[in-house]
């Protein structure tokens, strides 16, 4: 049983059927009533390429994680902001598709995939090294929204956390606890969210008068745990170490963290630490870790809703930027304070 079937067998047009289908108002009550009870005979459903063909929507969400380096399933902050993102769009009535940057099977970048699978909008999550295949989808027709990634295409918008006020947060909570020497360890020279927490960084410790030791600022190859140790360990062999540390992740801080262990150093004693995202292994870390949280679920969510109001023509993209949060641990030596 197919649409064109049940036309037949009620005296209208595929199109009629359709609009049926699709609740549009000009189609007489009569003949609306005879092709929905003929379609409750036949039990006829249509399948989702039919409706995509008459509606011009696939309900579907392209999900996309950006750049060469990206960060995919394994990023405990990113999966948390997703996770938000696709319960918010089940809800709105969306699934969701994942597109690999691998090779497309027929060729092609990003928005012939989009065009392909009919998505109706895009979900891009922050990565490094970024395809100027990204640029290309952001300046399309096709709805879009960055996560940590600022879009400026007509139909894009992004959701981010503060970084600059992120950085400040750190640098005043180590001003308030008496540090003075202030190292940090940041991502790839490539990685937007990176910079952007070093240069607030440098920028608060400068408002407090402090001096800037560019020897204590050292970067890893991304995020995770094996940069934060690689990081840490050229920091201890380059000489006199800071006081205290922010790293730009958690991943980061736990592997600094373990070189430190490695070399018979302390946290907080000999150097304080704090984090940033506040992913869940922080509470569970010897010493629990100081961190600053980004709020995951409301990132996600507010994804979820701009993404939606691009889609349907409510808005014209723009950003939202969330406000970060300290959480006081044991790393960052408080209780040595007290």
């Amino acid at each position: 049983m197919n649409i064109k079937k049940i036309a037949e067998m009620a005296g209208v047009s595929v199109s009629t059927v359709s609009k049926i289908m699709n609740n549009y108002p000009d189609v007489s009550v009569k003949t609306k009533q005879r092709v929905m009870e003929i379609i409750e005979q036949t039990g006829y459903s249509p399948s989702n390429s039919a409706k995509t063909l008459a509606t011009k929507k696939s309900s579907l969400i392209g999900v996309i994680f950006a750049g060469e380096l990206n960060v995919d399933f394994t990023h405990p902050f990113f999966l948390a902001v997703l996770n938000a993102f696709k319960k918010q769009m089940g809800v709105l009535g969306y699934d969701l598709i994942f597109f690999s940057n691998e090779k497309f099977l027929s060729g092609g970048d990003y928005y012939s995939r989009c065009v392909h699978f009919h998505v109706d909008g895009c979900v891009i999550i922050s990565g490094e090294h970024m395809e100027p295949a990204i640029q290309e989808l952001d300046m399309s027709s096709i709805p879009c929204i960055g996560v940590d990634l600022e879009l400026k295409g007509k139909k894009s918008g992004y959701v981010t956390s503060d970084n600059y006020q992120i950085s400040s947060k750190v640098v005043e909570h180590f001003y308030l606890l008496g540090y003075r020497e202030l190292g940090f360890i940041g991502s790839t020279a490539n990685s937007d969210i990176s910079n952007q927490r070093e240069a607030g960084y440098i920028k608060a410790i400068e408002g407090f008068g402090m001096t800037i030791n560019e020897n204590w600022f050292v970067h890893g190859d991304d995020f995770f745990e094996p940069s934060g140790y690689d990081a840490m360990q050229r920091l201890i062999q380059s000489g006199p170490l800071p006081k205290a540390i922010f790293a730009a992740s958690d991943l980061l801080a736990l592997g600094a963290i373990r070189a430190l262990k490695e070399h018979g150093l302390r946290i907080p004693e000999d150097i304080a630490m704090i984090g940033c995202d506040d992913i869940e292994a922080c509470k569970y870390t010897t010493p629990t870790l100081t961190t600053i949280r980004q709020n995951k679920e409301r990132l996600g969510i507010l994804a979820a809703h701009m993404l939606y109001d691009l889609i349907n023509n409510q808005s014209e993209g723009g950003s939202f930027v969330v406000e970060p949060a300290l959480i006081i641990r044991e790393s960052c030596g408080s209780h040595l304070h007290d």
